[in-house]
């Protein structure tokens, strides 16, 4: 089609917020008029990411739709057999979280004091076992019309590991998906990894050196701000994560906005000007309806919790395609200065 634009993807993690992606990523792929150059994503984010591309290797756009269904709710199936549940009086009062939930607080109290090492010796991780059903690495590996890059976060030198399809593999995933509390350290080529929203939530800068699309959408679900101080404890090790998890996001978002005002200024000449791409950033995100769910909402797979974040996604996606589309290609859409610095 002539009128189509090419993107790059930015996909943060976030657990089952990452269901939010999944409705984003849904009516993106929906639009004929949008081609995927290249994706970032970081746990919940690489694995939309990765499977989204394995679908897309099987039968284009509709197969990579068709993948992401099937992934989530995999998921959800596998989360029908969580000892973790919602409380009746949670249901009646439409609360995803799992703060009342007697079962979550053992949990959540057990594991201030035991480690995944000494709580699960054996390191049985159930996402494995999702990946391996739906993934097939190789033809991952195989597509030439995208690009996928994977952060996760090296234990050893606190630094970021991008994984690109060359060295993609079923660790790297989990390695990008592996929270320290949860889960024992992913071992690749004996090294040991943990969640990549350390190091990059996601990682911006590949797309900007390793792929062509000059428009990068990054799709937020963890909150930049929040209005309130939060009190008890669960929201304050959420806060302190979310935190935690945007300040590579922002680093990386100022260094951008830097280089973008240095070439929009002429202030670069050559033979310097040309070593920088003048990136055109993009959000699509619901900060409103994303903040409103509590901290444990985001280990709440259940059926009616993820296709609700699903709808959430799609609605916005269709609002900012309604606005923005004809902006990309020609200017930023996201100001970094307001949001970012």
């Amino acid at each position: 089609m002539a009128n189509t634009r090419s993107i790059s993807l930015a996909l943060q993690g976030g657990g089952s917020h990452g269901a939010f992606t999944w409705g984003v990523l849904d009516r993106l792929l929906e639009d004929e008029r949008i081609v995927i150059d290249a994706i970032s994503g970081t746990s919940a984010g690489a694995l939309n990411a990765a499977v989204l591309v394995n679908g897309y290797v099987r039968d284009g756009a509709a197969g990579a739709r068709a993948a992401l269904d099937d992934f989530w709710l995999t998921v959800s199936g596998y989360a029908g057999f969580s000892p973790i549940r919602r409380t009746w009086a949670d249901h009646l009062m439409g609360n995803w979280n799992f703060d009342s939930s007697p079962s979550y607080q053992w949990a959540n109290l057990f594991s201030q004091f035991v480690s995944p090492y000494q709580s699960n010796p054996l390191n049985i991780h159930p996402l494995r076992d999702v990946l391996q059903q739906q993934l097939d690495i190789d033809a991952v590996r195989s597509c030439k019309d995208m690009r996928l890059f994977i952060a996760a976060t090296n234990v050893r030198s606190g630094r970021a590991r991008i994984f690109d399809k060359s060295d993609l593999s079923i660790d790297a995933l989990l390695a990008s998906a592996c929270l320290p509390h949860l889960y024992q350290a992913i071992e690749i080529d004996g090294d040991a990894y943990w969640d990549g929203g350390y190091m990059g939530n996601p990682s911006i800068w590949p797309l900007i050196y390793k792929a062509e699309a000059a428009d990068v959408v990054l799709v937020q679900i963890t909150p930049l701000e929040r209005d309130e101080v939060p009190r008890n404890v669960p929201d304050i090790s959420n806060r302190l994560d979310e935190i935690a998890f945007n300040s590579s996001l922002m680093h990386e978002m100022r260094a951008i906005a830097f280089v973008k005002r240095l070439l929009d200024e002429g202030a670069l000449k050559e033979p310097y000007a040309s070593r920088y791409k003048n990136m055109r950033m993009h959000m699509i995100g619901d900060p409103d309806s994303l903040k409103v769910l509590g901290a444990t909402s985001k280990l709440n797979a259940e059926r009616d919790f993820i296709d609700h974040l699903k709808e959430i996604g799609r609605q916005r996606a269709e609002s900012w395609l309604a606005e923005h589309f004809k902006d990309l290609g020609k200017k930023s859409t996201l100001n970094i200065r307001e949001t970012f610095l």
